[in-house]
């Protein structure tokens, strides 16, 4: 089975018909054809004149006005370019974590959330591109429009396999300066890295004019700690393993684990990003169109 099909199931697709991804903050370009840019270029829709300056283009010189003025001005254009989401997917080792209440890995998780996504932005004949990342930037893939495009990110997601440990602060300060053209960056990934290091690559991102939207996947393990018996757990990214008596240490870690999340929730808030918690054993149907439906509300809300 070709990638594209693996992560596009039809079901799934169907159950999302209707739904869409659009920026709610001002981007570069058209948001799905309703906001025009807040750029001037030359291209497609004239806007207005303005006075020629030493060194433009004489090709946007308009002569008529000049054969009635005797002053020279150039016609200006609204750039009518789709907007450009960049999806940012990290597959770093622990993204590989899956317990027994999840059909499928972090990372597979996340792949099909991307490729779905991906899906209904070309759809709305948006572009879109990817970056896959543990420790550094595995595949940069640009931002395009063509259905064929989602081909190549399914084939680059699956591809790349899994990475080992990340830092995700420097990655997205690499990715913020890479990424040139101001559109919607979605960030999938467990975030088990340091909160304010994370924060300021996030910033980074924010500082360059992106809407940022953080999607956190996590398995429902991570966060209920289901286990009872003494158990070997196994470190990821670097860290030793350590046999333990779960039952003793259940209440301290779900209080530090809620923390972490409350911790990154504040932060996305203060930044002004979407932040969604998405476990893996929750249909991605349904986790979708609760996330989609909860944009579209808000983005409402703000006229």
């Amino acid at each position: 089975m070709e990638a594209h099909q693996k992560y596009l199931d039809p079901a799934t697709l169907a159950k999302l018909n209707g739904l869409d991804l659009k920026a709610r903050l001002i981007v570069e370009g058209y948001v799905s054809g309703l906001h025009k840019s807040p750029f001037r270029g030359f291209s497609i829709e004239f806007a207005e004149h303005r006075e020629y300056v030493a060194g433009d283009d004489l090709r946007y010189v308009d002569w008529k006005v000049f054969g009635k003025s005797d002053r020279i001005y150039l016609k200006q254009y609204e750039e009518e370019t789709n907007f450009a989401c960049w999806f940012l997917v990290d597959t770093s080792e622990s993204m590989t974590y899956r317990s027994d209440q999840a059909a499928v890995s972090k990372l597979e998780y996340a792949r099909y959330v991307a490729a779905a996504l991906s899906y209904i932005v070309l759809q709305q004949q948006d572009a879109v591109g990817l970056a896959t990342f543990d420790r550094g930037v595995r595949s940069f893939v640009r931002a395009a429009t063509q259905p064929a495009h989602l081909k190549q990110l399914c084939h680059v997601m699956e591809s790349d396999g899994t990475g080992s440990d990340t830092a995700l602060g420097p990655i997205l300060h690499e990715l913020a300066e890479r990424i040139k053209q101001r559109g919607v960056v979605v960030l999938l990934s467990d975030l088990f890295d340091d909160v304010e290091a994370l924060m300021m690559g996030l910033k980074h991102l924010r500082h360059r004019r992106h809407e940022v939207i953080v999607l956190q996947i996590i398995d429902p393990a991570e966060q209920d700690f289901p286990f009872l018996d003494p158990t070997l757990f196994r470190g990821l990214e670097g860290l030793p393993e350590l046999m333990t008596e779960p039952r003793a240490l259940k209440a301290a870690y779900q209080r530090e684990f809620e923390q972490f999340l409350s911790d990154v929730r504040g932060g996305c808030r203060d930044l002004h990003m979407d932040h969604m918690v998405l476990r893996t054993d929750q249909p991605l149907d349904l986790a979708l169109r609760t996330f989609l439906s909860a944009r579209a509300r808000r983005k409402q809300g703000a006229r």
